[in-house]
């Protein structure tokens, strides 16, 4: 009988020890949607959007106001979310690139496996990267499609697992014809799920017309729809008995899907909403306790390094985030810097802070407006609708704006001024804090050593030598920080002659980095102050650096419509190089004077083998604006 009891007693303390080894590792479940903002969200405080599942995890957990991702479309989001790097350290900041990170940058699960964890991911990865498929399968047990899950692991084994849900995604707000949007969101929503045209208000930077009330609704029904999949995948949880032991994390990748939000560089395109629930056996691990909202600031950069903390595992040295939950849990930071880049086709370089109240971005390209041409967007209805309006002159100054060359900074309130309609750069009362958060970000830039200053062919020929943009931002003589960023720190800033005349000094530096950011500089001057300096342009045709060449080339035809520059751009659009023909082609797009004469050389681009997507949709994008070809989803396959 004592033997027995003995027994009884050994197998009760396994029990009990092996439920304090699983408290000490939480199971983990990210449920992540896409192209989503909070203002879409009903328990961000929109009382016509239907996402009650959302909003009961919101409510018994911990909601986030200050939340955002680290780039402003998916690929580059991920890089930064499965590394725990900046893309602008990685050099992946261009969406769609393929460039290698060293083989030392594990993506963050790798190291839960080690801890114990079994990781899966629902086939969301897009980690834009060289060599994702094994980068993929050193990261993850399973991956792909509904069969990864945490119903795959070993008994007891705590789980980290990913599904993604992409109902929201921009292909169903958005981009994908109507028809298809009707039964694919529409269909599968019931009479009380569905939300009307004229059930919610309209951003201000919209023009509110049916036309474009019928596409926003888009926004609403993908959401609701949404809701409806995760409250799905929670029961499913439950069913399984895996809700008193699992936390869940909810989020979007980057801002709302639609004209003015992901891939441009404002709050809009990079803010999130964040849910963070906890089980009554893990809520001692939130830091901020449940039923509650925190303004505290995070990023995408910050999720390895705290799944890493709840996992007990150290933070590598190499990530740039902060653990937020867990024993390593870091202070919050006084700024968040994030990053916009290319998305597509469309060219952008922005670099932005934040203390969760202002937001300021620096527009180093500002010539490109806020809705650049992206051939994704430039096929939806509502950006057709968007402009049409404009060619009809109904739309208002704010909503005209779009579309017009951008300032060099934005600051705005986002308390105040949440849709960002009033830029308080200029505002005098407001030069103190414009100065801190431009100095803030130009430090960022500098002490990271950001590569995505170097233009984006420069980064593949580094790449195809057998290094990467991540360890090469690091040689100081390869890569002469302080002296790119000088110049780099004044492009966009119109009209001031001191700039002016460094921006015209460089022009013959030896080095080909500062002569590209000082005649990309020029792109965004006043015409009538480059007319006394066009020899100095001109000479810059035969630069042997050809993103000098195609860029004072399009200086140049803004100037003059000289024929020597359109001799240099055709050059550089029917070249061997896909990235400067990308990067001509651009220029083309947003110049002032007849396109006419680069029609038949696009033309040819667009047929040449072997041209990238990006190239293709900017070639799209520029006989599309000259109505050569239909806007519609299947030239965009073309």
């Amino acid at each position: 009988m004592k033997i027995y009891l003995r027994y009884i007693l050994l197998f009760c303390f396994s029990c009990y020890a092996s439920m304090a080894w699983c408290q000490q590792k939480p199971n983990i479940l990210w449920v992540t949607i896409e192209d989503t903002s909070p203002e879409f969200i009903g328990c961000y405080g929109n009382s016509a959007a239907k996402t009650p599942n959302i909003d009961k995890l919101a409510k018994e957990g911990v909601r986030f106001t200050n939340a955002f991702s680290t780039g402003a479309v998916c690929s580059p989001s991920r890089t930064a979310i499965i590394t725990g790097v900046k893309t602008y350290c990685t050099g992946t900041g261009h969406h769609r690139s393929a460039f290698p990170v060293p083989a030392f940058m594990k993506g963050f699960p790798y190291y839960m496996q080690q801890a114990g964890y079994y990781t899966t991911n629902g086939g969301k990865t897009d980690y834009n990267i060289k060599n994702e498929s094994g980068y993929i399968k050193e990261a993850w047990n399973e991956s792909g499609g509904d069969k990864a899950g945490w119903w795959s692991r070993k008994p007891g084994q705590p789980f980290f697992t990913v599904v993604n849900f992409n109902a929201s995604h921009q292909s169903n707000t958005m981009t994908n014809p109507y028809a298809q949007y009707e039964k694919a969101v529409w269909a599968n929503l019931g009479e009380q799920e569905r939300i009307a045209d004229d059930a919610f208000e309209m951003p201000p930077f919209y023009h509110d017309s049916p036309e474009m009330r019928k596409e926003m609704a888009r926004v609403y029904n993908s959401l609701s729809l949404t809701d409806k999949r995760i409250g799905e995948l929670l029961d499913r949880l439950k069913k399984d008995h895996l809700m008193d032991s699992t936390i869940i994390i909810f989020y979007g990748d980057h801002g709302e899907g639609i004209p003015r939000g992901k891939t441009n560089g404002i709050s809009f395109g990079f803010r999130v909403p964040f849910v963070i629930w906890f089980p009554e056996m893990y809520k001692h691990l939130s830091p901020w306790g449940t039923g509650v909202v925190t303004d505290e600031l995070i990023d995408f950069t910050d999720l390895a390094p705290t799944m890493l903390s709840l996992a007990g595992r150290q933070q590598p040295e190499y990530m740039t985030g902060r653990a937020f939950m867990g024993n390593q849990r870091q202070v919050p930071p006084k700024y968040l810097y994030l990053s916009s880049d290319r998305s597509d086709n469309g060219l952008d370089m922005v670099r932005a802070v934040t203390d969760g109240h202002y937001f300021y971005a620096r527009n180093l390209m500002p010539f490109v407006p806020q809705l650049r041409y992206i051939r994704y967007m430039e096929v939806g209805a509502i950006k057709q609708i968007m402009r049409s309006d404009l060619e009809k002159g109904v739309l208002d100054p704010l909503q005209k704006s779009l579309f017009e060359p951008r300032p060099a900074e934005f600051l705005f309130d986002t308390k105040t001024d949440p849709w960002e309609t009033k830029n308080l750069a200029p505002d005098k009362n407001e030069q103190e804090r414009l100065r801190n958060m431009r100095h803030a970000y130009e430090k960022e830039v500098v002490a990271r050593r950001d590569v995505m200053l170097l233009p984006e062919g420069e980064m593949e020929a580094i790449s195809n030598s057998g290094n990467n943009p991540y360890e090469y931002r690091l040689n100081d003589a390869a890569y002469p920080i302080k002296e790119i960023f000088r110049i780099a720190a004044i492009s966009g800033f119109r009209g001031v002659p001191k700039f002016l005349k460094q921006q015209l000094n460089c022009l013959k530096d030896s080095n080909r980095i500062v002569r590209y950011w000082a005649v990309t500089g020029l792109r965004s001057e006043p015409i009538e102050s480059l007319k006394d300096h066009v020899s100095e342009i001109e000479a810059l045709l035969s630069d042997p650096y050809p993103p000098v060449a195609v860029t004072a080339a399009a200086v140049l035809y803004e100037l003059n419509k000289s024929s020597k520059a359109v001799g240099c751009l055709k050059k550089h659009i029917l070249g061997d190089n896909q990235y400067w023909a990308l990067m001509g082609v651009n220029f083309l797009l947003y110049t002032n004077h007849d396109k006419k004469p680069f029609v038949e050389a696009v033309q040819q681009c667009l047929s040449m083998k072997g041209r990238s997507y990006a190239a293709r949709a900017a070639c799209m994008d520029f006989l599309g604006s000259l109505h050569l070809v239909p806007n519609d989803f299947e030239h965009l396959r073309g």
